[in-house]
């Protein structure tokens, strides 16, 4: 392993972030594709990684892959790169990936049917635990190892299953209602795929995917590249 003398690569991560540094939210969503990177190239036994091989991998700029790791210390070493197993440790600790996450996806529509399929390729460390609806003939069904239940059982099985994170793909003029019950129930995170821009209490964290706005987005850049 590839360690700069006089440089101590401990396997257990202390480098954080100062306490008056506000990490920017690019660099945030960054940094589980940093970890996914990384994972393959531990797995692959490579010791060191420079960030223009960051960058040539990620087709992020090296300056911005810099810039995102200068705010968590230092994590490698000028002229050296970075130790690869330090980093995977480090990302590891930080996404906090040495836990396990349980999810629950609320509407059994197309993108939820396959949003549960995919759900063995999601990570190691998150799960899709649950799937919820409405609709009878929903209700029952078995997708991969998952049976859709009626969300009159929510309550009752995210508190024993342990649920911590919801994806929602109801329709838009249920969202908030929805998103309502969720917080109410204790949820802290929520992955709103619906074009709804929902209000949720400040303790918690809603991430927003609108297909239609990220379609739109990719072509405008495809036309004006």
């Amino acid at each position: 392993m590839y360690c700069e003398k006089g440089h101590n690569y401990d396997k257990k991560v202390n480098s954080v972030p100062k306490a008056e540094v506000k990490i920017p939210k690019a660099t945030l969503k960054r940094l589980p594709l940093y970890y996914r990177f990384v994972n393959t190239l531990h797995s692959a036994k490579v010791d060191r990684v420079s960030s223009k091989e960051l960058s040539e991998g990620l087709k992020i700029d090296s300056a911005t892959i810099r810039r995102d790791f200068s705010y968590f210390g230092e994590l490698g070493k000028k002229g050296y790169g970075y130790n690869v197993e330090y980093l995977l440790n480090f990302f590891k600790t930080t996404l906090q990936q040495d836990t396990m996450t349980k999810v629950a996806i609320i509407g059994i529509g197309h993108l939820g049917h396959a949003l549960v399929n995919y759900n063995f390729s999601i990570s190691d460390r998150m799960q899709i635990e649950a799937a919820f609806d409405i609709a009878p003939n929903v209700v029952g069904e078995k997708i991969g190892e998952i049976y859709v239940q009626h969300m009159d059982d929510f309550e009752e099985v995210i508190e024993k299953l342990g649920i911590e994170v919801v994806i929602l793909t109801v329709p838009g003029k249920i969202g908030q209602e929805i998103a309502n019950r969720v917080t109410k129930a204790g949820i802290k995170g929520i992955l709103n795929f619906t074009p709804e821009r929902l209000n949720v209490p400040s303790d918690v964290q809603v991430h927003h995917i609108d297909l239609g706005v990220e379609l739109q987005s990719l072509i405008f850049f495809m036309k004006n590249h």
